[in-house]
């Protein structure tokens, strides 16, 4: 969910290479970027610019409900999302960087899908920096539903088993108010640490803003300016006590997030605030994840966020140009609250999203392509800044025409398959449009492909566009 793996030569590109000076920097265009819903003519507007966002909580949370049997709300639908919970097989970086993976296929004679997929290094959990890790934790009556909030225990409980002895570890709880249950403890004292997380118990109200302004405080009290310093907000997000106004909230997580305090939300729960726990991740420098299962807490917790603790990337954005002698028209799929002006791509001041080690980003664009034009289609180029210098760095690559597959279902590679069917599997449930495909040709391509992966996320997707159709 949260890491990727490398793939073959062919993602490999330009990557890594610091930033031009100003004296021979492109021109910064002016264009504004396309409507995310609409096509744009690429001679009126032929860029794209978006914040990187590496958030799976929307397929989480998807998965959740079509298992019951019900359709999840299209506004707690985001593509992207669904895309970037898949697996790739982008070739990983030999530096801090990226890579820019760009490929793409004809899904009829005039129509093609355009895949942008980014890369970082992956990182062992023993090589990384120390963590000071901030635990906020909600207690409130809401996370009585069985199982919740013994979920979460049984998660921390085995992930403090799971950390280096240089990381520290505070934890915060809340309800009517916040509870500082442990302040930051160095795990050699783990024993303490298991105590306070056993001192959880379900009571109360649900007063977000106490919780999240009682764990930043205990962050920015023992912050360590060489280690990574993370605040974990594990959450039904169901605020109804304290200031439940969105935005005082983000405010608050914004303030924060900028003195280097990354936030990761972890959702929880059949009832979840999903829109309040995205814009706190987005806000807050980071990433939103949803867990409804044992099995799920023990990826995000155990495999995987020990060795992603750390950064590698500060405000990462993307920027694709094309090229209106050769597109016609294009779309970018998901990202719509991840928008940003092209005059912002080299704005260092705008905020991007935070990528830690091993991740890959995917961005799917739908293109309507001119009949008969050759020559290069796009160019997509990643920025990024340097987690600890804040120094910033580019990395580029292009694609012809030429290039893309003639047939996405027969040509294209298997993950960029994969990577269509989340994305369509996605629209349909929030717009009843899916690149022109229905459930049934859905369920007919994702089962071919769990076949031919054989990967158990392929095989759960097939399945939940089974249980879709019989929802429907």
């Amino acid at each position: 969910m949260l890491a990727a793996c490398g793939g073959g030569p062919e993602g490999s590109g330009d990557s890594g290479e610091r930033a031009p000076s100003s004296e021979h920097r492109q021109p910064v265009p002016t264009a504004k970027p396309s409507p995310l819903r609409s096509e744009k003519a690429p001679a009126e507007t032929q860029i794209s610019t978006f914040a990187l966002d590496v958030d799976t909580a929307s397929y989480g949370y998807a998965r959740r409900t079509l298992q019951e049997g019900r359709w999840p709300e299209p506004g707690q639908i985001r593509p992207e999302e669904f895309v970037n919970s898949f697996r790739q097989d982008y070739v990983e970086p030999p530096d801090d960087g990226f890579t820019v993976h760009l490929d793409g296929a004809r899904m009829t004679r005039d129509k093609a899908v355009l895949r942008v997929g980014l890369q970082t290094r992956g990182s062992s959990a023993a090589a990384r920096r120390p963590a000071n890790l901030t635990f906020v934790v909600d207690v409130s009556g809401s996370m009585a539903e069985t199982g919740r909030l013994d979920l979460v225990k049984q998660a921390l409980h085995t992930l403090l088993d799971q950390l280096a002895p240089g990381d520290q570890v505070s934890i915060v709880s809340f309800s009517d108010e916040a509870r500082l249950l442990a302040s930051m403890t160095p795990l050699a004292a783990r024993a303490d640490l298991h105590r306070a997380v056993d001192e959880l118990t379900v009571q109360g109200g649900t007063d977000l803003e106490s919780g999240l302004v009682a764990g930043y405080q205990e962050a920015a009290k023992a912050f360590r300016p060489a280690a990574t310093n993370r605040v974990i907000l594990l959450s039904d997000g169901l605020a109804n006590q304290g200031s439940t106004a969105w935005q005082t909230i983000l405010d608050r997580v914004k303030e924060h997030a900028g003195r280097q305090i990354a936030l990761l939300t972890v959702g929880v729960g059949r009832e979840y605030g999903d829109e309040l726990m995205e814009q706190l991740a987005d806000n807050g420098d980071g990433a939103a994840v949803y867990v409804s299962s044992q099995e799920e807490a023990d990826k995000v917790f155990v495999r995987q966020l020990p060795a992603t603790i750390e950064l590698r990337a500060r405000d990462a954005k993307a920027q694709v140009v094309f090229n209106p002698s050769v597109v016609e028209s294009f779309q970018l799929v998901g990202y719509e609250n991840r928008a940003l002006k092209a005059e912002e791509f080299r704005d260092d001041s705008r905020d991007g999203g935070e990528i830690g080690p091993g991740h890959a980003v995917t961005a799917l664009y739908s293109v309507r392509l001119r009949p008969g034009a050759t020559g290069q289609l796009a160019q997509a180029t990643v920025r990024w800044q340097d987690p600890d210098t804040r120094s910033p760095a580019e990395a580029s690559k292009s694609v012809d025409a030429g290039a893309l597959a003639d047939s996405v279902w027969s040509d294209a590679p298997l993950r960029l398959q994969v990577d269509v069917v989340a994305a369509a599997f996605a629209l349909y449930l929030r717009d009843r449009e899916a690149f022109g495909l229905d459930l049934p040709a859905l369920a007919e391509h994702a089962g071919r492909l769990a076949g031919a992966a054989e990967d158990p996320m392929v095989t759960e997707l097939a399945g939940l566009i089974e249980r879709a159709r019989a929802a429907g």
